[in-house]
């Protein structure tokens, strides 16, 4: 028997107000908390995945390194190192970057209505992504993503045109206390 996933509901300031079913949650466009996570290298390449193209919204299309959803009562940053190895393999230190809040119409009737909590590493080691949520991946220097979601939005996620847009997800940020 399938478990139906649970989502975290939120109200205007993240605060949580109750627990939806993630498909539910997903048609009817109700305000709940997600996050993501943006993996750069240390040639300044930002990893991208393609999306499973089984996947129930957005299939196909090209994104962050993983994204999702906490379950009820999980950390934002647990929940996104938990899905960064589920989705592509690996694990590495994140760091928060803060958060940004959309909401979009998608494939499917689905509608993401969020507040995505952003996280970041460096990975230069082995991906192994797993062909139920990634279908390929790559690495590019973000120049080239933003100039080619420009030209062919289609291409990628709606939310992660939106942190292409954002200051903070360009460039690979360097610790404080680095030299």
């Amino acid at each position: 028997m399938q478990t139906l996933e649970k989502v975290i509901l939120v109200d205007d300031c993240d605060r949580e107000i109750g627990t939806g079913e993630k498909h539910e949650v997903h048609r009817q466009g109700s305000l709940h908390r997600a996050f993501s996570v943006i993996i750069w290298d240390d040639a300044d390449r930002m990893l991208l995945q393609q999306r499973s193209s089984g996947k129930y919204h957005s299939g196909g299309l090209w994104t962050n390194a993983c994204c999702g959803h906490p379950r009820p009562g999980e950390a934002c940053d647990a929940a996104a190192r938990r899905r960064l190895q589920q989705e592509m393999g690996f694990v590495c230190p994140l760091d928060g970057l803060g958060t940004i809040r959309y909401r979009a119409e998608l494939d499917h009737d689905m509608i993401e209505h969020e507040i995505v909590h952003v996280f970041h590493g460096v990975h230069d080691g082995a991906i192994v992504p797993n062909p139920d949520e990634a279908q390929a991946y790559r690495w590019a220097a973000v120049e080239d993503v933003q100039a080619d979601a420009l030209e062919a939005p289609e291409r990628y996620t709606a939310w992660f045109r939106k942190y292409l847009k954002a200051e903070w997800p360009v460039r690979r940020a360097v610790p404080e206390n680095s030299g």
